[in-house]
C-alpha cells in the first residue's frame, strides 16, 4: 500500500510539474523585444479601426469621436460567464497608459498580460496573433495618441473552472496558432491583403464561425454563421454557400462596408452596426480587398 501511494504521490507531483510547465505564459524573447520600432502613428489608426477597438472598449454604442474614449465596461455575457472589456485608454493607473511597447504586443500576439498572466480569450488575440508585429507597433503608437479616461472597469466574473486563468495555457497550446486559415494564390495581393485584415486584426471570424467544445474556432466552418456570443440569434453566414451571400459582388459587399446597405436595401444591424462604422473608416482599396476575400471563400451553408 505504502508503494501504491507513493507511486500515485510520484504522478501527481509529475502531473503538477508538466501542467505547471505546459501552462506558462509565453511572451517575446528578449531578442524580439530589442527588434521593436517607435511605430507611426498614422499607419497605426487603419488597424484600430480594422480591429474595432472602440466596439468592446468605447462605451455601448458609442459614435464618431466617443470611440476613442477606451474606458471599457463592456460586458459580453457567455456560457463560461461574464467578461468586462477592461479600461485601454491612456491613463497611466486606471489603463493602459504605463505600459511598455512590449507589454502591448504581448498582449495581443501572444495573450499574456504585462505581470505574466495569460489573457482569455474573449479578447480575440487569437486572430490578432496573425498580425505583424510592425503593424501592432503601429497600433500602440496611434493608441498612444488617445485619452486618458479615468476608472477602472469591473472584473469579469467567471464560472468554476473557467476562472483557472492558468487553464488557459492549455487552450493557447491547442488552438492559439498565427497562420492563415484559408489558402489564397500567392500573387494575388488584393486576396492576400483582404485575407490579413479579415483574419487578423478585423477578427471576423471571432462572431461569424461556429465553435467547437473548447470555444475554439471551427475552421471547418469558417466563416458560416454562428450563435451569438451574448444574446439569442445568430450571426449570418457570409460565405457565398446556402443561407449566406451568394448572389454579392465585390462592389456590393464593399458598399455594404462603406454604408451598411445590402444589394436588397436592407440595412446592417445587432452588433454589426459598430463593426460597419469602422469598415467605413477604412481606405477604399482596404474595403474591396476584405470583400474579395469574402467572395473567394469556400461556399458553406449556414451553420446550426
Amino acid at each position: 500500500m505504502r508503494r501504491f501511494l507513493g507511486a500515485l504521490a510520484g504522478i501527481a507531483l509529475f502531473g503538477g510539474i508538466a501542467f505547471f510547465l505546459l501552462t506558462m505564459p509565453r511572451g517575446l524573447s528578449s531578442r524580439e523585444i530589442a527588434a521593436l520600432s517607435e511605430g507611426d502613428a498614422a499607419r497605426g489608426e487603419t488597424w484600430f479601426w480594422a480591429g474595432g477597438c472602440g466596439s468592446c472598449h468605447a462605451a455601448d454604442r458609442a459614435k464618431g469621436e466617443d470611440k476613442l474614449t477606451l474606458g471599457g465596461g463592456h460586458v459580453l455575457a457567455t456560457e463560461f460567464g461574464d467578461f468586462v472589456a477592461p479600461n485601454i485608454s491612456m491613463h497611466p493607473e486606471d489603463g493602459i497608459g504605463a505600459w511598455s511597447t512590449a507589454d502591448f504586443v504581448n498582449a495581443m500576439k501572444k495573450g499574456v498580460s504585462p505581470d505574466g498572466r495569460h489573457y482569455y480569450p474573449a479578447f480575440p488575440y487569437a486572430s490578432f496573433t496573425r498580425m505583424e508585429t510592425s503593424d501592432v507597433v503601429d497600433l500602440w503608437a496611434f493608441m498612444r495618441t488617445l485619452p486618458e479616461v479615468e476608472g477602472r472597469a469591473p472584473e469579469s466574473d467567471l464560472a468554476f473552472p473557467f476562472d483557472i486563468r492558468r487553464g488557459v495555457g492549455l487552450w493557447k497550446l491547442a488552438f492559439l496558432d498565427d497562420d492563415p486559415v484559408v489558402e489564397v494564390p500567392f500573387d494575388d495581393p488584393v486576396l492576400r491583403r483582404g485575407r490579413y485584415i479579415a483574419e487578423g486584426a478585423g477578427h471576423c471570424a471571432e462572431c461569424h464561425t461556429p465553435r467547437g467544445l473548447g470555444g475554439q474556432l471551427d475552421t471547418l466552418r469558417w466563416m458560416a454563421g454562428a450563435p451569438v456570443a451574448d444574446g439569442p440569434g445568430n450571426v449570418p453566414n457570409i460565405t457565398t454557400g446556402e443561407g449566406g451571400i451568394g448572389g454579392w459582388s465585390v462592389a456590393d459587399f464593399a458598399y455594404y462596408l462603406e454604408t451598411g446597405f445590402t444589394p436588397s436595401f436592407d440595412t446592417v444591424g445587432g452588433s454589426m452596426v459598430s463593426v460597419q462604422d469602422n469598415m467605413a473608416m477604412l481606405e477604399p482599396a482596404d474595403r474591396e480587398a476584405i470583400a474579395a476575400y469574402f467572395l473567394a471563400l469556400p461556399a458553406l451553408a449556414s451553420a446550426r
